[in-house]
């Protein structure tokens, strides 16, 4: 796995002479990267630097949001405004560049994919599965957020339709160890 932040990352002799390397002896390359804001909350700029993988023979794999540590405050794009930097980038994009999987949050329960914004019975909702799952049978499973502009992590959502907690909440619940959480989710 090879992840890149921006596509003038990908301009170098440098790179592209070790995935070519890389390459040669039998490996495949994926990327992933962090989307970023400041430096990669464009759509433009994602669709150019799938391209630029493709065309280096790469596969772009994942666009996820970094974790809600660090420097966070300064590096977070809202999930709704994630998912349309993605949305507008795969649009833009031809079949080759669109292996990439998105938005997506690797967090305690597992790797949560954002897969939408809709309007469902009247109330706008974010739409989510999971990619990964402590339990597999939450893999691929739909689930519902509230609509919320300001939220950068899952744990600042809501579950939609008057539910409590999500799917999987007490199951994990039961699965966590004493004491085990996940940052800003208590």
């Amino acid at each position: 796995m090879a992840q890149f932040n921006h596509p003038v990352e990908l301009e170098t002799e440098e790179v592209k002479e070790a995935i070519a390397k890389i390459q040669e002896a039998g490996a495949i390359i994926r990327t992933q990267s962090p989307l970023l804001r400041h430096i990669n909350d464009d759509p433009e700029i994602w669709a150019e630097m799938w391209q630029k993988q493709v065309s280096l023979n790469c596969i772009p794999y994942y666009m996820f949001i970094a974790r809600n540590t660090g420097a966070q405050h300064y590096f977070s794009v809202p999930l709704v405004e994630a998912w349309q930097i993605y949305k507008q980038a795969y649009q833009s994009v031809s079949g080759l560049c669109r292996t990439v999987r998105g938005p997506s949050m690797s967090c305690l329960p597992g790797k949560i994919q954002i897969t939408g914004l809709y309007n469902i019975c009247g109330q706008k909702v974010i739409g989510m599965q999971m990619l990964q799952g402590r339990n597999p049978d939450w893999v691929r499973r739909p689930f519902f957020a509230e609509y919320d502009e300001n939220a950068t992590w899952y744990t600042e959502l809501k579950p939609a339709f008057g539910e409590e907690k999500f799917f999987f909440s007490e199951e994990l619940d039961q699965i966590l160890e004493p004491g085990e959480f996940e940052t800003g989710f208590e």
